[in-house]
């Protein structure tokens, strides 16, 4: 019970319980994400419906409608596209092309019409391939717009996608969120790649959360080895002193 194994003791024990803790965290992000798959999924299946009933200026896409699939027919604004950068498809560099799709109502859907290719990272390319002209109906998904700072627009281009960000550079409204498209009715002469389904798999969350907790018995396992050892190591050292010490009755 020296003072060098008692702060010993009880940074072990800090230390476990840190473990421990962040153990039972990466169990409940392995809980949220089953949750949230559970809700993509559904949406998946789910039969389209009018992104009007999901879609409005000022009114945030509800995170349980995610992945849902709708429908929207305009015209596209071809002139105010937005090139949504750092897009890569199996290694390859490439931007999104972010097109506003003006409806009946006055206002805008983003559409991100699909993925180029592009011959660097980050790079915006001057020539677009057009969207088709005149009225276009979309089948996508429905996704919320992003928020932070990367959904600055800087010469139409940005790294996320925020309806509010790219309303203020179009002279309408846009409705909040955004279309993933799936499929454009007429088809485009050139049309870019479509947009991949989500990764529903559950993460590493499981096997992180089983790695903390072993570091946790590890970290207690380990102290009482230590413990173990030194009083072993002070037992022998005594007996060995006794050994060495001569009897009286010896001497004479």
């Amino acid at each position: 019970m020296t003072r060098r194994w008692i702060l010993f003791a009880l940074g072990v024990v800090v230390l476990a319980l840190a473990c421990y803790r962040l153990g039972v965290w990466q169990f409940h992000r392995l809980a949220e994400t089953k949750a949230q798959n559970a809700v993509t999924r559904h949406n998946l299946a789910a039969p389209p419906v009018a992104a009007t009933r999901l879609m409005a200026p000022g009114r945030p896409v509800p995170e349980s409608e995610q992945w849902r699939r709708v429908t929207v027919t305009g015209t596209y604004d071809a002139a105010h596209t937005v090139v949504l950068r750092y897009q890569t498809r199996n290694g390859s560099s490439g931007v999104d092309l972010v097109t506003p799709l003006r409806t009946s109502t006055g206002a805008a859907v983003l559409v991100d019409r699909g993925w180029i290719r592009t011959s660097n990272v980050g790079e915006s390319p001057s020539k677009l391939p057009p969207p088709p002209a005149g009225r276009v109906t979309v089948v996508g998904w429905l996704q919320p717009s992003a928020t932070g700072s990367a959904t600055i627009v800087t010469d139409r281009s940005t790294r996320l996608v925020s309806s509010a960000a790219i309303g203020k550079i179009v002279p309408y409204p846009l409705d909040s969120g955004y279309v993933q498209a799936l499929s454009e009715t007429p088809r485009p002469a050139h049309p870019p790649l479509r947009a991949e389904r989500p990764d529903l798999s559950n993460g590493p969350h499981f096997f992180y959360g089983l790695q903390w907790w072993f570091f946790c018995a590890l970290a207690v396992f380990g102290f009482c080895y230590l413990a173990w050892d030194e009083r072993k190591k002070l037992r022998s050292g005594q007996r060995d002193e006794d050994a060495e010490e001569v009897p009286e009755e010896s001497r004479t």
